[in-house]
């Protein structure tokens, strides 16, 4: 999805402690200083991650996430606007039973995905991305588009910047994250962003929700209301995804997510008898 975020950065750091310490000593040289700012981005963007090694768990294992408040505040925020979409859960008579809204930092990444998975309920695909785009949109101001558009035209400049920005800004949506070289239309960029492991399919294990949910409303928000080409491309086999900005994305039905069968081993509502994931149908 298109989401936001400011990266906090936990008190029990105890490496980005141990360097701010450092840094505040007037003994230091100039050039010491410099390596250790070097050091602190470094590991800033790693403590988001409460894994030892600072990287995604293996496949097959579910990563651990330090999340500040505000990563809950951006959680908590979609899951409400999200929330008035969601399937209702049926009370013992059958009726519809309407749930208490938690109340802001209540919300965690579980949450969130558990209210993504409530709007698929009962909506084809086209459905799920359209509520997508709503909540989208509803967090925009009037004309953000628009000056989107003035901002940042479909340029090797705008697509680089964009990449650039995407790693520290959806950090706490898709995991950490690193801008690659790719080609675009025959012309080598930097407007590439490799996901080393998404969070978001890590979290869901559904193949429908990594679609309809993310990678299909995120490419056509970028591609047809701010205008600057964007194309996801993500791996099921080892959770990562490639986001291509400045290329322009396929057809759905060219696409080879189409065709993509559920996650067995870890999707709740897998289905093992049909050859592709049921909620990629229209």
């Amino acid at each position: 999805m298109v989401l936001l975020s400011i990266q906090t950065l936990p008190s029990s750091c105890p490496t980005l402690n141990n360097y701010t310490f450092n840094y505040r000593s007037r003994r230091q040289s100039q050039s010491q200083s410099q390596r250790r700012c070097v050091k602190i981005r470094s590991n800033v963007i790693r403590c988001g991650i409460a894994e030892p090694s600072g990287e995604p768990a293996p496949l097959g294992q579910k990563t651990k996430y330090n999340d500040g408040l505000f990563e809950k505040a951006f959680m908590t925020l979609f899951a409400r606007k999200m929330e008035n979409f969601a399937a209702k859960s049926a009370s013992k008579n059958g009726s519809q039973k309407e749930e208490k809204k938690k109340g802001w930092f209540e919300y965690d990444y579980d949450s969130f995905v558990d209210v993504s998975r409530k709007v698929m309920q009962g909506r084809s695909r086209l459905q799920q991305q359209q509520v997508v785009r709503e909540v989208l949109m509803s967090m925009l101001p009037p004309g953000a588009p628009a000056q989107f558009r003035k901002l940042f035209p479909p340029t090797k400049w705008a697509a680089e910047f964009n990449a650039a920005i995407t790693v520290p800004f959806f950090f706490w949506l898709v995991g950490p994250s690193e801008v690659v070289e790719v080609e675009v239309g025959g012309v080598k960029q930097k407007s590439g962003v490799h996901i080393k492991k998404c969070r978001y399919l890590e979290n869901s294990g559904c193949v429908g929700m990594c679609v309809n949910m993310c990678k299909i409303p995120t490419q056509d928000f970028f591609t047809n209301e701010f205008g600057l080409p964007l194309t996801m491309n993500p791996n099921f086999e080892d959770m990562s995804c490639e986001m291509v900005y400045g290329q322009i994305p396929p057809p759905f039905e060219e696409d080879p997510v189409a065709k993509q069968p559920c996650l067995a081993d870890i999707c709740s509502i897998a289905n093992l008898s049909s050859s592709f994931c049921p909620k990629l149908q229209a």
